[in-house]
């Protein structure tokens, strides 16, 4: 398929998701199998307009005056393509599978505004009723950071020090254009792709098989550095999904000490056995009902709790939650949380520690959190957060936000990772 044939079918599966509201992964699976013509790399470029279209859906539907799928898809290529008024209808002419190429009126249309001069709120790419809390979050950088959050991501990988290194991998993996991560010193990141480009598919590399590495953003991986887990130490990863965290935490304690994944949607846990196998990760014990952890109330030296959360923070990867995302939702989640940090704190000892995370920017599911906790549990005191990320990361001060009592804040504009936030509490003696 030439462009114009590609961007005809993600205008149709835009427009797909718009009508039926349903995530981009299922309508574009769904289109996939409705056109078994289209050969991957086809697939790949229509999937890379429709993501892009997403993370710009407002700049592209300003520019448009309009935001049916076929401005969204046109706008796409404009913003993101390196494509001009000219050299995209150029390339749509003569092409029987194109859409209808931009009309004069069109052209001069789009040639009388900048999106320099569009409203904040467009230029960042969000919903309305986000801009209070980006700007709550954030300040006056706020349209900075939600910019960050519309771009193209990098695919992380983190290396399984229990099998091997970093230059170890960085060799099998030559010709990806990978290298180290600035901040994790497990990491290894291959860029974001450019245009129709896709990235490698590394879960097919002999490295992954036997277990050299997973695929996990960076700061998944700070997050859980951060956390702190030593080799003599009782773990409850209380929120493990699919393991993700649990395996860092287990290669930081080197296979030693005890850790405890458990979740309470079995489902979720489903994947971690294989990634446990192929890790040889052998100091896990996967817990799958909530009953099973009652012999460990005030046993754990520290409790990570990676929180259900809106998932504002992966924006740049899942950029339809953006839009699917409402406040019923947040505050949904924000009960959830409550909930959980109330639970899982049961499980600290004295003199251990309580470890929250979420990957989302809001301040309500983040430090209101925090607050909220410490007003009903004296018992807790908060880390001194500056101090804790100066002792991990001594030299990159400025790459993350510090509230010392609140926490550490990530996200792609400072930290270039997805947006995280992390915060330890200790429970005193």
């Amino acid at each position: 398929m030439r462009l114009g044939g590609r961007l005809a079918a993600a205008i149709e599966v835009l427009d797909d998701i718009a009508r039926r509201r349903r995530p981009a992964a299922d309508a574009l699976k769904d289109w996939g199998l409705s056109h078994r013509f289209a050969g991957s790399g086809d697939r790949s470029a229509i999937g890379n307009i429709v993501y892009d279209a997403l993370r710009r859906k407002r700049s592209a539907s300003w520019l448009f005056d309009s935001d049916d799928a076929r401005a969204l898809g046109y706008g796409a290529l404009l913003l993101e393509w390196n494509q001009t008024l000219e050299s995209l209808n150029a390339l749509l002419v003569g092409d029987r599978f194109a859409p209808p190429p931009l009309t004069d009126d069109e052209i001069a249309f789009l040639q009388s505004r900048r999106l320099a001069d569009a409203p904040s709120e467009i230029q960042a790419d969000i919903p309305d009723w986000c801009v209070p809390l980006f700007q709550h979050a954030y300040g006056d950088d706020w349209v900075a950071e939600a910019k960050g959050l519309s771009a193209r991501p990098p695919l992380d990988l983190r290396v399984n020090t229990l099998k091997a290194d970093r230059q170890k991998v960085l060799a099998e993996l030559s010709g990806m254009k990978a290298s180290f991560t600035a901040l994790s010193s497990a990491g290894i990141r291959i860029p974001p792709i450019d245009g129709s480009g896709r990235h490698p598919n590394v879960q097919a590399e002999p490295a992954f098989q036997k277990g050299w590495f997973e695929v996990q953003d960076e700061g998944s991986q700070i997050v859980a550095a951060l956390a702190g887990a030593t080799a003599s130490m009782q773990v409850l990863d209380y929120c493990a999904g699919a393991g993700g965290k649990t395996l860092a935490l287990s290669a930081a304690m080197e296979n030693r000490g005890q850790i405890f994944a458990y979740d309470s949607e079995k489902s979720r846990l489903a994947p971690i056995f294989d990634r446990l196998r192929r890790a040889d990760s052998r100091n896990v014990q996967v817990v799958s009902k909530r009953e099973d952890l009652s012999s460990l109330k005030d046993q754990m030296d520290l409790v990570l709790v990676d929180a259900p959360c809106t998932g504002s923070g992966t924006w740049r990867r899942r950029p339809d939650a953006k839009w699917r995302l409402s406040e019923k939702q947040l505050g949904v989640r924000t009960r959830e949380q409550k909930e959980i940090l109330d639970v899982a704190s049961g499980y600290v000892k004295p003199g251990g520690r309580l470890v929250y995370i979420t990957c989302s920017v809001f301040w309500e599911e983040n430090g209101r959190q925090i607050e909220a906790f410490l007003s009903h549990r004296p018992g807790y005191v908060p880390a001194d957060h500056g101090s804790l990320w100066a002792a991990r990361f001594p030299d990159e001060t400025g790459m993350a936000r510090m509230d010392r009592a609140h926490g550490i804040s990530l996200s792609p504009s400072r930290s270039g990772t997805d947006g995280f936030y992390f915060s330890s509490i200790m429970r005193l003696g």
